[in-house]
């Protein structure tokens, strides 16, 4: 059995985000990239799948520029078997995310694809969606229990009323939530070893994907400071302050 795994680069979730001046992105120049915290779960889960017996190869895949590598070499650390580049210089949005995760689909021919359930950048949630309507195969979102067996998957859900267990044939997409295990720290001697593991690079252009960018971003803004507070002295001056804002 093969897994895929979307593996994508963001800035890291310790890093205090700021806009650029002029309100036209966010700045990530010498900024910490680290990948997505949901993805790196994804990864775990899929090391763990292939621990078990029940897969033998684990794919690692990104699409971003060329220094995404040092990225991949990371998730080829941490255990997968291979890491395969889509590079591009453009930021892609979920559609062109999953046409492209399909194009590595036809060519790598895995039984399950697990992407976290969202990247902490754009907070999307929609890529894992979209793949599994494109590939027209079953899919298991927001999990925080995975079980194998045969050409079955056993998922536990996170939902809003709890939890719920579905059972999904295979090939299928599953999208990962924070619950569903801990990554697991890289030690030096993978790290060493990842630098002769195969690492495929394809440019975006090659694939002919339909771009699904139809979102255009016309500015950024930093969201407005708080205000300081305002002691009052009981609860009628509270409501009396609130009407005054016209807030009650």
């Amino acid at each position: 059995m093969k897994i895929l795994v979307g593996y994508k680069r963001v800035v890291d979730y310790n890093v205090r985000i700021q806009v650029k001046p002029d309100g036209s992105g966010v700045v990530t120049e010498g900024v910490k990239l680290s990948a997505n915290p949901f993805d790196d779960i994804a990864l775990e889960e899929a090391l763990r799948l292939r621990e078990k017996g029940v897969a033998t190869d684990v794919v690692v895949a990104t699409i971003g520029p060329a220094d995404c590598q040092a990225h991949l070499r990371n998730g080829l650390a941490m255990g997968a078997n291979r890491a395969i580049h889509v590079v591009t210089t453009q930021a892609v949005q979920p559609l062109t995310a999953a046409r492209t995760l399909l194009k590595l689909i036809e060519k790598e021919q895995p039984d399950i694809v697990i992407l976290g359930k969202q990247a902490i950048d754009d907070d999307c949630n929609q890529t894992g969606q979209m793949l599994a309507a494109l590939w027209n195969r079953p899919q298991a979102t927001f999990a925080s229990k995975v079980d194998i067996n045969g050409r079955n998957a056993r998922v536990t859900r996170e939902v809003d009323a709890g939890l719920e267990t579905i059972e999904v044939d295979l090939p299928a997409v599953i999208t990962t939530d924070l619950r569903l295990n801990e990554p697991r720290f890289i030690k030096l001697p993978d790290i060493m070893k990842a630098k002769s593991k195969p690492l495929e690079t394809i440019p975006l252009e090659s694939l002919a994907v339909e771009s699904g960018d139809h979102l255009k971003t016309t500015h950024y803004a930093a969201p407005a400071k708080r205000s300081k507070g305002v002691m009052v002295k009981d609860v009628a001056e509270l409501v009396s302050l609130l009407k005054t804002k016209g807030l009650v």
